[in-house]
């Protein structure tokens, strides 16, 4: 029943590989000419979201592989059909390299170049459906999606994700094994399992992507990748409503500006849906004029937050003193006069318009 001892390694298998057509026909039927189980001879794969695996083909497929493992996109996802609903069968995957050459790319030209011949061969691993094994049916009902399989460029890795060499081409591979009930099953082992390739998934395998087009049709197509996207106001929940909109259209403007925007369109106390309330419209009115009340006379600086008391009536119009260092900053602390007032000075209004002068030489 192990699937890498019935496939043998990575170079055995390899006369099993031929890219599959249209129709996803087989690859050991032209190959190997011997017969095969009748529980896997009438196995047929149609690959999921062929478009976009194209689109990308177009471009020069690029998978990023990592240290700690990364996942494929676009997810390889493929519908089964021709099983057995009543056997058992193991689904698996493994990636076998398209030639022996190490590539590099030339931003100049956006293109790929033979860079010279390639690393050594990375350790043949396979990656089994997490659901295997199961029966026929099970399979043939859902769409199977090796979602959880991950590449690497560790050489040590000892998760189980399948390793593979940076800035080589790969193309993978997708197995349905036949699990045999008979004692002697591994005299038919050949005949158990049907590989199936699709031209349009080989890619190559990069530490960065190098095509900036890769990078973008990315960002577009993967769910996952939405904190890359430009967001536009208008894209924004809900943006319909007066007050999203008009926010959106008074960006940069003052908030006297924004005000009157909202207020604009409110039928009498009428509320209507999205529009602010007429308490939130009195509050918003009050903090854009708010009535300033001078502080009562005292020496040196004066705390902002402070109780406010108007002057007598008699006093005339104040004349305010313009904000302050600490007034702004409120962890700053007032500093005492440099010099002791006397004694004999009586308090007077900091908001009279001419102060008492002080003549420090009686003291």
């Amino acid at each position: 029943m192990g699937a890498p001892c019935l496939l043998g390694p990575l170079p055995a298998c390899g006369r099993f590989g031929v890219p599959a057509g249209e129709g996803a026909v087989g690859l050991g039927d032209s190959i190997q000419p011997a017969r095969k189980n009748q529980h896997v001879s009438n196995v047929s794969v149609q690959l999921e979201m062929r478009s976009l695996w194209e689109e990308f083909n177009s471009l020069g497929t690029e998978m990023i592989v990592t240290k700690a493992g990364r996942r494929m996109f676009p997810t390889f996802q493929v519908k089964l059909s021709g099983l057995d609903p009543l056997a058992d069968y193991v689904l698996l995957m493994d990636f076998m390299p398209l030639d022996d050459k190490r590539y590099r790319y030339a931003f100049h030209s956006s293109s790929w170049l033979v860079a010279g011949r390639a690393d050594p061969a990375a350790p043949g691993r396979v990656h089994f459906h997490p659901d295997s094994p199961a029966k026929g049916g099970q399979w043939m009902r859902q769409i199977v999606s090796f979602d959880k399989l991950k590449l690497t460029n560790n050489l040590l890795d000892d998760n189980g994700h399948i390793i593979l060499n940076s800035m080589h081409r790969y193309q993978p591979r997708f197995h349905v094994v036949y699990v045999d009930p008979r004692r002697d099953s591994e005299r038919f082992a050949h005949e158990n399992f049907k590989s199936f390739t699709f031209a349009e998934t080989q890619f190559m395998a990069v530490t960065a992507y190098q095509n900036h087009r890769i990078t973008q049709l990315k960002i577009a197509s993967n769910p996952f990748a939405k904190g890359f996207r430009d967001c536009e106001p208008d894209d924004w929940p809900g943006a319909s409503g007066p007050l999203l909109g008009t926010l959106a259209r008074t960006q940069g403007t003052g908030p006297s500006s924004q005000l009157k925007d909202m207020q604009k369109g409110l039928p009498g106390q009428r509320r209507v849906r999205g529009q602010l309330p007429a308490t939130l419209l009195r509050e918003a009115t009050q903090l854009q004029n708010p009535s300033l009340v001078p502080l009562t006379g005292a020496r040196g600086f004066q705390d902002s937050s402070a109780m406010r008391r108007p002057l007598p009536p008699e006093l005339g119009a104040p004349l305010y003193k313009p904000l302050s260092y600490h007034s702004m900053y409120v962890g700053a602390k007032p500093r005492v006069a440099p010099y002791p007032l006397p004694a004999s000075l009586h308090p007077f209004n900091v908001y009279s318009a001419s102060p008492p002068a002080l003549n420090y030489g009686q003291q």
